[in-house]
């Protein structure tokens, strides 16, 4: 299918499947006229793409982690890298399941203002590794 399909079906713009192409996430046969042409699993690949995209997940380490989701073989680098994904959206998680709670308090304080206004205090969120 051409890249306008791809496109479509995907809800992903023309300029990122392009750009997904750049970054060797998406791979496509050229026509001799030059037009891309995809095979057809490229949508579910994009789909896939955009989930990892949106947990936060870089290109690089996308294109690290792909080729495991193909062959179903995974290497020990690629077992930590997942892992450590896989740590960073839980710690993310939690961080994100506090705020929650603490803007809970404050929605209730704002339907009954009668209620005890709760400390606006937010706990500190899980320590991050520092990169050196």
């Amino acid at each position: 299918m051409r890249i306008g399909e791809v496109a479509a079906r995907s809800g992903v713009s023309v300029r990122s499947l392009r750009y997904y192409e750049e970054q060797g996430l998406l791979h496509s046969e050229r026509s001799p006229s030059g037009q891309r042409h995809y095979a057809e699993a490229a949508v579910e690949r994009v789909n896939l793409i955009q989930l990892l995209f949106a947990a936060g997940l870089s290109s690089r380490t996308i294109q690290e982690l792909l080729p495991c989701t193909v062959t179903g073989v995974a290497t020990d680098g690629t077992r930590a890298l997942l892992l450590a994904e896989r740590d960073r959206i839980d710690r993310q998680m939690a961080d994100l399941a506090t705020v929650r709670a603490k803007l809970d308090q404050i929605v209730d304080v704002a339907l009954d203002p009668s209620q005890p206004c709760a400390s606006a205090t937010v706990p500190a969120p899980a320590e991050k590794a520092l990169v050196a």
